[in-house]
């Protein structure tokens, strides 16, 4: 007799036996409003709900509501500073590309995140596999962070460090870019 595996009640009813699925619904769709409440979000986090409303012409309920649907979505994530690294004391600043192991990217990615002024973190396609974004106080810094903890990690093959020279935010709304 055939062993027969259990499923978790978590796969679609195609997805093979033990596979592993995203909980995560799919996006309900943005309106005109949604995008503008956003918009200005991202522009200035710290806006009162009663700015917001009188901005994109809703009643206050409605922008209340609507943000708390955005959070609950999980459209919007939370709501941070944006930072000048080098006048918080992080004057160097580098993408890093790394190379790793087939099918080791939640192990690094949870390494990655431990490491002392990571800022981002993709899985990307193409030449590597893993692009890092990271800020340090120091050259110095930066040298040990690659060379002392990245290369530790089993899984990264090989490692390439562009050093940022100057950045610039862009601000989220276009027609203000002018």
């Amino acid at each position: 007799m055939a062993d027969v595996e259990e499923r978790t009640g978590t796969e679609p009813l195609n997805a093979p036996p033990g596979a592993i699925v995203s909980p995560i619904p799919p996006a309900r769709p943005l309106d005109a409003i949604d995008r503008d409440i956003l918009r200005l979000l991202q522009a200035d986090g710290r806006a009162s709900v009663r700015s917001v409303a009188e901005r994109v012409h809703v009643s206050r309920a409605n922008a209340y509501a609507r943000i708390n649907r955005l959070i609950d979505d999980g459209v919007i994530r939370g709501f941070s500073a944006r930072v000048n690294h080098e006048r918080a004391g992080h004057g160097a600043s580098a993408y890093i590309t790394l190379k790793i192991v087939q099918n080791s990217w939640r192990t690094v990615r949870e390494q990655l995140q431990a490491l002392p002024g990571a800022a981002h973190i993709a899985l990307v396609s193409g030449d590597f596999d893993v692009l890092l974004l990271v800020h340090t106080p120091d050259n110095r810094t930066l040298r040990e962070l690659v060379l002392t903890r990245l290369q530790s990690i089993p899984e990264v093959l090989s490692t390439r460090t562009l050093l940022v020279f100057e950045e610039t935010d862009l601000d989220p709304d276009p027609d203000a870019r002018g």
